[in-house]
């Protein structure tokens, strides 16, 4: 869910308190937890933007919770509360992927701040994953169409330049994509190119 969040602490008028903050901000709670077992699973379920959670917890503490998090949810940021600010902690709470940390007790004034900081750095990291994906895919389609332009070249006894140029005219009156048409050649052999030429 787009900017929906879970609320996991073991103290329930915690639970509360952080709930009412965040829905008086116009946020969505999407549901609670009670310990970083639950939140696993809820998470898995509801998925999340974002999870805002205690770290001393029964069953499993929010730092074990949050690396099985970021393993299996990626795409799910982790705010964690502690009464303590210790140092040791800070570190395991970045080494297990963790987007902010808040001391309690939690005010308003500290809690939206920061689940806007949390939601905007999920929001770049999305984008980010995004660019990723295209670039991948324009890297793989790129890799089709030199290695059909290398088989036109061997078939029709062309230059690299004039294989690229039947392949660019024959995608164009054929109206498929030259990624596509690559495909094509690569499977079919080079025959598809009297598709269009």
């Amino acid at each position: 869910m787009k900017n929906a969040i879970v609320v996991v602490d073991d103290d329930p008028i915690i639970r509360m308190d952080i709930r009412e903050m965040l829905e008086e901000g116009g946020y969505l709670v999407a549901g609670e937890a009670k310990n970083g077992e639950e939140a696993v699973e809820l998470i898995a379920r509801v998925k999340p933007a974002l999870a805002i959670m205690d770290i001393k917890m029964p069953v499993m503490n929010g730092i074990k919770a949050s690396h099985i998090i970021r393993k299996l949810q990626q795409d799910t940021s982790v705010l964690l509360l502690t009464a303590y600010s210790q140092k040791e902690l800070v570190k395991e709470a970045r080494e297990a992927g963790v987007a902010a940390f808040l001391v309690k007790p939690v005010s308003e004034e500290d809690l939206l701040p920061a689940v806007e900081i949390a939601l905007s750095q999920k929001e770049k990291m999305d984008s980010l994953k995004q660019d990723i994906k295209l670039l991948k895919q324009s890297i793989e389609e790129r890799k089709l169409i030199e290695r059909a332009k290398g088989l036109v070249m061997q078939t029709h006894a062309l230059n690299e330049e004039e294989a690229y140029a039947k392949m660019r005219d024959v995608s164009m009156s054929a109206r498929i994509p030259l990624s596509k048409l690559a495909a094509g050649i690569l499977r079919d052999g080079v025959q598809t190119l009297s598709v269009g030429g």
